[in-house]
């Protein structure tokens, strides 16, 4: 008997032993790098430019592919044809629009293949995550880009000049808006060679070369870009709008859809095929989105992604800095669906809906457009979402698509200037909930009531207390 049990006990301990081991294995293959946040090191070659293009070595993730640069690159730079004397003007004249300016060679073609175009903006600084976002969608991109000054429209330019000889996804799918601030509007455009552009900078650091590029910015467009209200709701309207098809898919420059899912295709057909259960036939779809440790590889399917949550190296997108943003997706039952399959399907309705919630979806294209008077941070998202809610949308929530935000977000405190826009928006949201009411007739979350309670069902109460809505 004492032999029998010193075995027992032996052998618990080598599994014990053995489950360890290979728990710290499976980890630290989670966490390789050579598929992670940075792009430097994560483009494969399978088609291999002409020098002098210099490629980093070959990495394990399939993704990302450089465009054949002996393709039907132009010479010509990619702005020749901006008159800058021309454009649109925004209703209170404060932001000039140009469409179109660069127009995908296949962006026509998909806008009448598929029923979705994903709609984003992006300032110069981020705009590198489209080369990320143009490998995993396949379907038509609609991007306005806000830039302000003489130096960021140079180069935008030779950074917008370098992506399209680099990346073929961008030069056949993504069609560039751009966006000005009254005061600071370009007044020339200066001359940009590819040849010079090749020659410098490398395709395989797409991020590497726009950190570079922004190097060269003027130190007053540095300090004035740090206290001046980012136009956000203004901007996806102009992303939005210049979409062609009948559904939006709309999203920041930042959030990546999920890979080897066929994202647009399994989309476009879940939508071709989709029926509104609710009564006013007003229906949204919401693709959960996760934020992900930058030291492991993308998730490649809903699978992965759990396994990565379950790890502690991903989690819902805002989760410590306001888990109200996202919280009424309901990831736990999102995560609960392990239905192995491409097929689009509805996992379930959110029903817990609250003011602070802004979860990115799709939708037709006649949903309320965002509200152009709040601008900077506080109060952009969700007051659209809100709309939607007043007007009688019900939200979906899809499986087995998923976006992800690189890297792991904590709280930090809020500089003065953001905190002075969130109040400025604040009051405009004040009247905006009034008009809301006037226009639809009703108030179902009670933003109209006297502010008593307090707690995250407290929407009017949340948002009177100073915390940052945008």
């Amino acid at each position: 008997m004492i032999q029998t049990s010193c075995r027992l006990r032996n052998f618990s301990i080598l599994s014990v032993l053995a489950l360890t081991v290979s728990n710290v294995f499976l980890t630290l293959r989670l966490l390789q790098t050579d598929c992670g946040h940075h792009l430097n090191n994560e483009i494969t070659t399978s088609i291999v430019p002409k020098p002098p293009i210099i490629l980093t070595p070959a990495s394990q993730c399939l993704e990302y592919i450089l465009a054949d640069s002996n393709g039907n690159v132009s010479e010509k730079a990619v702005f020749s044809g901006l008159d800058l004397k021309l454009g649109r003007w925004d209703s209170r004249r404060m932001f000039k629009v140009f469409d179109f300016v660069i127009h995908g060679e296949k962006f026509t073609e998909l806008s009448d293949k598929l029923n979705v175009t994903l709609a984003t903006q992006s300032s110069i600084e981020k705009i590198f995550s489209l080369v990320q976002v143009s490998h995993h969608w396949s379907g038509p991109i609609s991007i306005a880009v806000y830039v302000a000054g003489d130096d960021e429209l140079y180069l935008l330019q030779v950074y917008l000049t370098f992506l399209r000889y680099c990346y073929v996804t961008i030069r056949e799918r993504v069609a560039f808006h751009l966006t000005f601030p009254k005061d600071r509007s370009p007044s020339n455009i200066r001359s940009v060679h590819l040849s010079d552009i090749i020659t410098k900078y490398n395709c395989a650091k797409p991020e590497q070369t726009i950190t570079e590029l922004l190097k060269q910015r003027t130190a007053e467009t540095k300090k004035w870009r740090i206290k001046y209200p980012y136009p956000q709701n203004f901007i996806r309207n102009v992303a939005r709008k210049n979409c062609q098809t009948h559904h939006v898919f709309l999203t920041d420059v930042d959030i990546i859809p999920s890979a080897n899912l066929n994202f647009a295709e399994q989309l476009d057909k879940f939508l071709k095929k989709a029926k509104c259960a609710n009564s006013n036939n007003l229906c949204a779809y919401v693709i959960p989105t996760y934020e992900l440790d930058e030291r492991v590889r993308f998730p490649r399917n809903k699978t992965d992604l759990i396994r990565l949550t379950n790890k502690g190296l991903a989690r819902p997108f805002h989760n410590k800095v306001f888990i109200y943003n996202q919280y009424a997706t309901n990831f736990s039952r999102w995560q609960a669906d392990l239905t192995e399959t491409e097929d689009v399907r509805i996992s379930h309705a959110v029903t817990n809906f609250e003011f602070l919630y802004e979860p990115f979806f799709v939708a037709s294209d006649n949903n309320p457009p965002h509200d152009e008077r709040f601008i900077g941070y506080g109060y952009t998202r969700n007051t659209q979402v809100y709309e939607m809610f007043v007007a009688g949308y019900q939200f979906q929530v899809l499986t087995p698509l998923f976006t992800i935000h690189w890297g792991l977000q904590n709280k930090k405190g809020r500089p003065a200037w953001r905190e002075h826009q969130n109040n400025i928006n604040r009051k405009h949201f004040e009247i905006f909930k009034r008009e809301l009411f006037a226009r639809y007739h009703k108030d179902p979350l009670k933003m109209l009531a006297p502010k008593k309670a307090k707690g995250p069902n407290a929407a009017g109460n949340i948002n009177a207390g100073g915390i940052n809505v945008g």
